[in-house]
């Protein structure tokens, strides 16, 4: 009983955050665009920007004081737990089965002639170039809230009543449907399921949580880089053709 009242805790946090920034960031935004010299599609990305960072920082702080109170909750699976470092290994290893999963999804995807760019991520980037502190939102918050969410509460309920391919199928649709990049949903699928699996393998949460900021982190790193990667690809090129 307890666990249902965490984990109704978790979701409604968790929605409010969501929903918060339709409220908030216009706040901010019309502070940010009487400010002199300020445009207003800059207003708008630092308004977003520190929103997100402001909004997922306390939700993640809330949601930490939640579970200090509840035990168990981090406990619902049956088995045996992986040891810490086995779980560190998985969730780094994890990293890799996602990028590797994403790359056979990319590939489907391009099959069907649906273009590679993301606009979720393209938005994500904009907000982390205008705002560095959104950058802890997007690869530290995002992957805490997310993991307790979609593989603790909907995975963890499900895979006890269903199986684990149900409950990771679930899981991971909601997931990417979450994300509200639809021309992606695939890609969002298989990175959910992956997720799942790792927290199904090890019993712990962390290591799916740890796969996780990985893969924001690294998207962010080559995604706010990528105008000097293909600077060096050119040079690359250009040294290869020479000789």
């Amino acid at each position: 009983m307890k666990n249902n009242k965490t984990a109704f805790y978790l979701i409604l946090i968790y929605i409010l955050m969501q929903l918060s920034g339709a409220l908030f960031a216009p706040l901010i935004f019309s502070y940010l665009k009487d400010r002199e010299g300020m445009e207003v599609e800059q207003a708008k990305l630092l308004a977003s920007g520190w929103w997100v960072f402001l909004s997922m920082a306390i939700a993640t702080l809330i949601v930490f004081l939640i579970l200090r109170k509840d035990g168990a909750f981090l406990n619902n699976l049956k088995g045996k737990k992986s040891s810490l470092p086995v779980s560190i290994l998985w969730g780094i290893g994890g990293f890799f089965m996602v990028l590797f999963g994403q790359a056979i999804a990319s590939l489907i995807e391009r099959s069907f002639g649906i273009e590679q760019k993301s606009e979720n991520t393209a938005s994500l980037i904009q907000i982390a170039e205008a705002v560095p502190m959104a950058i802890f939102a997007i690869a530290l918050f995002a992957p805490i809230l997310e993991e307790l969410i979609f593989r603790r509460v909907i995975f963890g309920n499900l895979v006890q009543k269903t199986n684990f391919f149900i409950a990771g199928a679930v899981s991971a649709i909601v997931f990417a449907i979450i994300h509200f990049d639809f021309t992606h949903l695939l890609l969002y699928a298989v990175s959910g399921f992956i997720f799942a699996f790792l927290y199904y393998k090890t019993r712990r949460i962390l290591t799916s949580i740890i796969a996780h900021m990985l893969l924001n982190g690294f998207v962010v790193l080559i995604q706010l880089n990528i105008e000097n990667i293909e600077r060096y690809q050119k040079y690359l090129e250009t040294l290869s053709n020479s000789q």
